[in-house]
């Protein structure tokens, strides 16, 4: 751990679509230590779960994989960064166009990165094709004013 870094937590799971319910709860219970508001934990679980999602339909299609989560907690912030193995992205400005997809046939709209993009305060994605894709995303949280005393703000 840096020195900057407040708490931080690693999970892998297989990337079966039901796992996506437990990435998001699991991520917003290590959040809810910033004591953040509904919304901005409902903002969080919807990016978490648009990454998630993206991982299991396009990352690793009809082959199972796992999918790992990091995040990390400093300044008032958190840092979520969720990765695959799976088969990479091929022109990632292409995939962040808002209704872009590769799946036109299922009832997908196109619009994860665009999601992911307007709940949270900073998101990049690095892929390489045939090795994988990392989503990075930052989150600032409203500093509460107990909270904010307690950790010398």
């Amino acid at each position: 751990m840096d020195n900057v870094t407040e708490n931080e937590m690693t999970l892998e799971f297989l990337s079966k679509s039901n796992n996506e319910a437990f990435a998001r709860v699991a991520v917003a219970a290590f959040v809810s230590q910033l004591d953040p508001t509904i919304e901005e934990l409902a903002d969080i679980k919807t990016a978490v779960s648009e990454a998630v999602t993206n991982c299991i339909i396009h990352g690793y299609e009809d082959t199972q994989g796992i999918i790992k989560i990091k995040c990390k907690i400093f300044a008032g912030s958190v840092h979520i960064e969720i990765s695959d193995n799976g088969k990479g992205i091929k022109d990632i400005e292409a995939a962040k166009t808002p209704l872009f997809t590769t799946k036109p046939n299922l009832e997908r709209s196109g619009m994860g990165f665009t999601i992911m993009e307007s709940f949270m305060d900073d998101m990049n994605v690095e892929s390489i094709v045939g090795v994988g894709t990392k989503v990075t995303m930052k989150k600032l949280i409203k500093c509460n004013d107990e909270l904010c005393s307690s950790i010398g703000e």
